[in-house]
Order: structure tokens, then C-alpha cells, then sequence
């Protein structure tokens, strides 16, 4: 039958081919090749100035004070090995079943071809005194936790990735690359650190994940998320990878924590981030094995080769960590099918939940 077809049936064909093709994963080559922020020049005196400052960085008067920054430092943990990659959890306190879920899934993992990855909880201090006396027991155990001596808020999440890196180059500044994620996203570290260890060139200032381009401020005072004027003046957002998952190398950890030291901005944590490696001269890489905010279906082969995913539920996590670690590769055909399919899945998944929200939002205007 192919073989008598004519050749404007087949170029009808290879277009819908294409055509499919461009609209699946179009978007996505877009934003990597196309909507990248401009090149920052070293040449300004304000960036030249933050390189020199984080390149002479100074840590030991926190390690002579750990009281003051952290209730529980773990500080030991990273100092008897060479990490290649540190994962650092964002954590509410009371979250220990979720952690404990990490710990037995996709954070059971110490090391990718010989190279060593070590994984941390980061908690702000909780409300209580008993789930405090929780956590501490909970670190005795396990000897991942980071506890920073400031209440765990909504308000407080900036401060806790800023604690994160500040315990990173106070205590692992030999992490070749920091992970920074929250607790409800599923994390292919293998995909990733290998993904990490194929970098040939130019291992310094990586600051990669989901990028958000030009996101504007929420100016609406009755948000949560309000951010006045007198706070952030621009109309944009600079680039800045979304908070849920992102990678940095230890040298833009440095840079970045030295902008931060010196930046009040009361502004998303991811934002926040953002802002102050755009102002140490650092463009933040798109990479759409990041998922996000968006939960990817699942499918095996699929889930091998991204690394994150969003809005996992305790009972998915554990049987897709079963499948994808059990051991069998996928072939590039099925690699090739499985993105396909949990792309054509996941964009199902977006419409029919912009078609539920559409349908409460009109029935609401029309009882009003």
C-alpha cells in the first residue's frame, strides 16, 4: 500500500509527521534555542566585583558559630568524601513520612558510576517543642537533616534555600553541583548525574532546569503573592529556573549567596534566586527534562530519561521508583515512544484540567 502511494501523498505524510512533531516538542527547542536571555558582560564593574568577593569567600566564622545559623548542621557528613552531586530537599517538619518515602525511593541512591551523591533534608524550625524533639531523633537516625534557626513559613522559603547554600560551602564545598528540590517531586538522580557527568566544557556557571521567561510580578493586593512596586519595579521577571527543581554549580552557589547576603527583595524564593544570578552575571539554561510545575504521566522509559516530575503522590512514587530501577534499559525506539506518549498524556491531562476549571469558573459567575 506505501509503495503505491503518490508523492503528494507522501509529502501530506512527512508534514503531519512533522507537524505533530513541531507541536509536541516545538515549544520546548524554543525556549532552549530561541528565548535564552542575553549574555551578561563581565565588563560591568558591579559583576566583576561580586566574582571577586565570591571567588574570596570566607566560611570559617560560620563554622566557629554553627549555633547561630543551623539547630541541627549534620555538618559532618559530606566532610570524608569527594561528592559529585549534593541534593538538598526543601522539607516541612512535619512531612517525615514523605521524607522517609525519599529516603526508600529515589533518595536511596549514594552513588552514579563511581561518583559519589549524597542527599539532605532542609527544614526551618517547627512550631512545637515535641515535633522539634521529632526531628532531632529523626536525625539521629538518619544524619540528613539540615535544621536552620528560623520558623519553617511560607514566607521563611527563601531564607531556607539561602540556609542551603550557605551550609553547602560551609560544609560541602567539595560538591562538584548542587540539586535543589522540594519534597514532592520525583527525582531521576541517575538520568540527572549522568546528564551532569557528559558536561565536557564550561562547568562553571550552570545554572539550569525549567526556565520561566518573562513572568510578571503579581500586583494584585489581595493575592498571596502580592509584590508591590516599592518591592520589584520592573515589569518583568529576569529568567530564573523554576523553584521546584534546579541545578548550580559550587561556584555560582558562592556567587549567589553573596548577592543574597546583600539583597532584600520580598519576592518568590525561586524569583529571589533568579534575581541574584542575574546580578552576578549567571543565564539560567533551559533543559525540558525539568519538569517544573507539571506532573508528567507516567510511562517507564519515559521516566528514565527526564529527570523530575511534579505532584507525585506517595503511592505513585513507590511503584514507578520499582519499575524505572529494576534494572532494564530502554532502547532508543522505546525511549523515542515513551516520550511521545507521556507528552501526548501530559498535555491530555493539561486540557481536561483547564476544561474542569473553565466549567467551575463559568457555573460560579453564573450563580453570582
Amino acid at each position: 500500500m506505501f509503495c503505491r502511494l503518490r508523492t503528494h501523498q507522501w509529502c501530506f505524510i512527512i508534514f503531519n509527521i512533522m507537524l505533530f512533531h513541531s507541536l509536541l516538542f516545538g515549544g520546548d527547542l524554543l525556549e532552549k534555542y530561541f528565548l535564552r536571555s542575553l549574555p551578561v558582560t563581565y565588563t560591568d564593574m558591579k559583576i566583576l566585583q561580586i566574582r571577586e568577593k565570591a571567588r574570596k569567600l570566607d566560611m570559617d566564622p560560620l563554622k566557629t558559630n554553627i549555633s547561630k545559623s543551623f539547630i541541627i548542621s549534620s555538618s559532618e557528613v559530606c566532610s570524608d568524601q569527594e561528592v559529585f552531586l549534593l541534593t538538598i530537599v526543601s522539607s516541612s517538619p512535619a512531612n517525615r513520612t514523605r521524607r522517609n518515602l525519599i529516603r526508600q525511593t529515589w533518595g536511596n541512591v549514594t552513588g552514579i558510576r563511581g561518583y559519589a551523591v549524597l542527599i539532605l533534608f532542609a527544614l526551618g524550625k517547627p512550631v512545637s517543642e515535641a515535633m522539634q524533639l521529632d526531628i532531632s531523633e529523626e536525625s539521629q537516625n538518619h544524619g540528613d537533616i539540615i535544621e536552620g534557626n528560623f520558623l519553617d513559613s511560607s514566607e521563611n522559603q527563601t531564607l531556607k534555600i539561602v540556609m542551603s547554600m550557605e551550609w553547602t560551602l560551609a560544609f560541602c564545598s567539595n560538591a562538584k553541583f548542587l540539586l535543589k528540590t522540594d519534597e514532592e517531586i520525583f527525582v531521576n538522580i541517575a538520568s540527572l548525574a549522568d546528564y551532569l557527568l557528559n558536561l565536557k566544557t564550561h562547568l562553571e556557571d550552570i545554572y539550569i532546569g525549567r526556565v520561566i521567561h518573562q513572568e510578571v510580578p503579581d500586583r494584585d493586593p489581595q493575592s498571596k503573592g502580592f509584590v508591590s512596586l516599592s518591592q520589584y519595579q520592573e515589569q518583568y521577571y529576569p529568567d530564573y529556573c523554576s523553584g521546584t527543581a534546579f541545578v548550580i554549580s559550587q561556584d555560582v552557589v558562592r556567587k549567589i549567596y553573596v548577592v543574597a547576603k546583600e539583597t532584600i527583595l520580598l519576592v518568590p524564593p525561586d524569583v529571589f534566586v533568579g534575581i541574584c544570578a542575574k546580578n552576578a552575571g549567571i543565564i539560567p539554561i533551559q533543559s525540558s527534562r525539568f519538569s517544573g510545575k507539571k506532573h508528567i504521566r507516567y510511562n517507564r522509559c519515559c521516566y528514565k530519561f527526564i529527570f523530575t516530575s511534579s505532584g507525585m503522590e506517595d503511592d505513585e512514587i513507590l511503584k514507578e521508583w520499582r519499575e524505572i530501577s529494576d534494572g532494564k534499559d530502554c532502547t532508543l525506539l522505546e525511549t523515542y515512544y515513551g516520550l511521545v506518549s507521556c507528552r501526548v498524556l501530559t498535555y491530555f491531562d493539561k486540557f481536561k484540567h483547564f476544561n474542569i476549571e473553565t466549567i467551575k469558573n463559568e457555573a460560579f459567575r453564573f450563580t453570582n
